[in-house]
C-alpha cells in the first residue's frame, strides 16, 4: 500500500495525496479512513484546495501537477479538464472532440492520476448513465462517482 503525503476525509470516501517537493504526483480514492495531516507546504495547499472543492463544487484548482501519461492520455485529460463543473460529456462526445474512439477515451480516463482535479467523473456513458469509473464498473468507486456528480449537480 503506498504511503500518502496526506489523507483528506470526504463524505463516504477519502483522498490520498502524493507529491514531491514541487508537484502533485497523484491523488487516490480511498475507502473512508482517518485523515493524515500534511507536512509540506505543497501538501497543505493540496489539502486546502481539495477541502475547498468538497465545500464548493465550483472551486477552481490551481495545483502544480507532475507531467504524466502519454501524449494521447494528456489530450484526453485536457478534454476532461475543459468540462465545466455541473456538466458531463459522454465518452463518445469526448472522443469526437479529440478525433478518437470512446473505448480509448475510457482507457485514458481510467489512468488519470489526478481525479477530481482532472474531473474524469464528468465523463459518462452514452445513455447518460454513470458508465465506469477508475476502471471499475461497480462498487465503492462507482458510488464515489455518483456522489461527485450529485455534489456538482450534474445533469
Amino acid at each position: 500500500m503506498p504511503t500518502h503525503a496526506a489523507v483528506v476525509a470526504a463524505p463516504g470516501f477519502s483522498l490520498g495525496i502524493h507529491c514531491n517537493d514541487d508537484e502533485i504526483t497523484g491523488i487516490d480514492f480511498l475507502e473512508p479512513r482517518a485523515e493524515t495531516p500534511a507536512k509540506s507546504l505543497l501538501t497543505k495547499e493540496a489539502v486546502r484546495q481539495l477541502r475547498a472543492y468538497l465545500k464548493n463544487a465550483r472551486f477552481d484548482f490551481s495545483l502544480p501537477l507532475a507531467p504524466a501519461g502519454t501524449p494521447y492520455q494528456r489530450r484526453v485529460w485536457a478534454g476532461i479538464a475543459a468540462i465545466p463543473s455541473g456538466g458531463t460529456r459522454t465518452y463518445g462526445e469526448l472522443a469526437a472532440s479529440i478525433a478518437s474512439g470512446p473505448r480509448a477515451v475510457g482507457n485514458a480516463c481510467g489512468t488519470n492520476p489526478y481525479p477530481i482535479v482532472v474531473p474524469c467523473h464528468r465523463v459518462v456513458a452514452a445513455n447518460r448513465g454513470l458508465g465506469g469509473f477508475a476502471r471499475n464498473r461497480g462498487g465503492f468507486l462507482l458510488e464515489v462517482k455518483r456522489w461527485l456528480l450529485e455534489h456538482e449537480r450534474a445533469r
